[in-house]
């Protein structure tokens, strides 16, 4: 078993404890990081003359060749090590000699996994952004392609105004382009530097902090020591974004289990997106939607499980913190997955545009404009909204649309009606005249949709 200690321990530690304390079956996920860290922290000594140029060179020259190794596959992350910083240190010193055990000099392992989860988070950030990208680049093709294209909008998943496909798409847009500034947001939160605040208190070496944060790209060192060590809030604003990015991942999905629907049929899922029944010939299920709705849950649960870990912990650092790594690289993976795959069903999606137009003339839609006709007319808007009540309970009675009626029958409910009555309450007049900004009219939709463009090419 190889470990960093021992000296103050007169017997073995129980293997069962041992396994249990250990955490190199997960934190080898961030090999990398544990040397661009120690390699940072090396410079950092030799030119505090903590260490000779001769040794810093034999200690870089062996970081750098346990790194190229684990990548080709020549070494092996192991369990007979600790952790991954155990891992790193013997072998540097198996290939550098004594010289290797000067590596630690001036931090601890607290500050060390500190800083590797700083910048193992860092860089997903960047990666789950990028991915965001993409689906917002799929997002704004649709867009783009269905300025005209007609469809319900709903509330209580009741049919409610007309709309269009572009205008439904850029509510997601809105989505997921908060998720990225949230992203944004932690990341310049959290970049700051642990590294050489030790155990909890620092140390007596005369590190130069601020140069270590230079070389590894933070914005500068953290300024208490303590909080460095026990802090855990980035990974808890990550799991939280990550929350939020799956719960609109989820609801997006519904939408589309729902509109996939032999009742909807607004969308047919690629077949490659798709899967059959085992006893069932004619089922073409939308397993890949329903997945990332169900890992909206798994998701959650990691942010869940660190709030309840941390809320309890006195300073500094404790070994409960440890428990922050498997559920944060869980979480990131299925975020990763999930957009990865959502993007390419939403990117292959096909949406049968007549029944999602056919849809919104049979449900009432245009009743609100009906109604605003009427106040256009001198009606208060109290009795026009009685009026066109009445008015769709007889379109019900009769199995009609309001646009199908004949102006005998609307003049019989209410004299007011004239000719001019169809054309208020068309599918086009409906959503052509709804032209603030942030409205699904095509000039106000076009508007937007050159705001996006900027926005994913900024």
């Amino acid at each position: 078993m190889a470990q960093l200690w021992g000296g103050r321990f007169t017997k073995e530690t129980d293997k069962l404890v041992y396994n249990f304390n250990a955490s190199i079956s997960f934190d080898q996920k961030f090999f990398r990081q544990d040397i661009e860290g120690s390699m940072a922290h090396v410079k950092m000594l030799a030119k505090q003359s903590i260490l000779s140029e001769n040794e810093k060179n034999q200690i870089l020259l062996g970081l750098e060749s346990i790194l190229i190794d684990v990548e080709n596959g020549k070494l092996t992350i192991t369990d007979e090590y600790e952790d991954i910083h155990s891992f790193v240190e013997a072998n540097l010193i198996d290939r550098v000699g004594d010289v290797g055990k000067k590596l630690h000099t001036g931090r601890s392992r607290n500050d060390q996994v500190a800083l590797d989860m700083k910048l193992y988070t860092r860089h997903e950030i960047i990666e789950i952004k990028g991915l965001l990208k993409n689906l917002l680049d799929s997002i704004l093709k649709i867009m783009e392609q269905n300025i005209d294209t007609y469809m319900p909008g709903f509330t209580h998943l009741q049919k409610a105004q007309p709309i269009t496909l572009a205008h439904h798409m850029g509510a997601y847009f809105e989505m997921f382009k908060r998720d990225r500034q949230r992203l944004e947001d932690i990341y310049n939160r959290m970049n700051y530097c642990p590294l050489g605040s030790g155990a909890l208190a620092g140390t007596t070496y005369p590190l130069d902090r601020d140069y270590t944060a230079q070389l590894l790209d933070f914005n500068g060192p953290t300024l208490n020591s303590m909080d460095s060590v026990a802090d855990r809030d980035y990974i808890i604003e990550l799991l939280s974004a990550l929350s939020t990015i799956m719960m609109h991942l989820s609801r997006f999905s519904e939408e589309i289990i729902l509109w996939n629907s032999n009742e909807y049929h607004f969308v047919e899922i690629d077949d490659a997106y798709s899967t059959g029944s085992s006893i069932m010939p004619q089922k073409k299920n939308p397993d890949i939607a329903e997945l990332v709705r169900g890992k909206t849950g798994r998701v959650y649960g990691a942010l869940m499980s660190i709030l309840t870990t941390m809320k309890g912990i006195p300073l500094a650092y404790n070994k409960d913190m440890q428990e922050d790594k498997e559920l944060t690289f869980d979480a990131i993976d299925t975020v990763k997955g999930c957009v990865t795959l959502f993007t390419g069903m939403l990117s292959t999606l096909k949406f049968n545009k007549d029944i999602m137009k056919t849809s919104a003339m049979k449900g009432f839609t245009n009743a609100t404009d009906a109604a605003d006709y009427l106040v256009n007319h001198g009606v208060p808007f109290r009795d026009a909204h009685g009026i066109i009540g009445k008015l769709v309970l007889y379109c019900i009675e009769k199995d009609k649309a309001l646009d199908e009626l004949s102006l005998d029958e609307l003049k019989s409910i209410n004299p007011v009606f004239e000719q001019d009555i169809f054309e208020a309450i068309s599918l086009e007049t409906c959503v052509n005249k709804r032209i603030t900004i942030g409205a699904p009219g095509p000039d106000a939709m076009k508007e937007v949709i050159q705001i996006y463009k900027e926005y994913l090419h900024f």
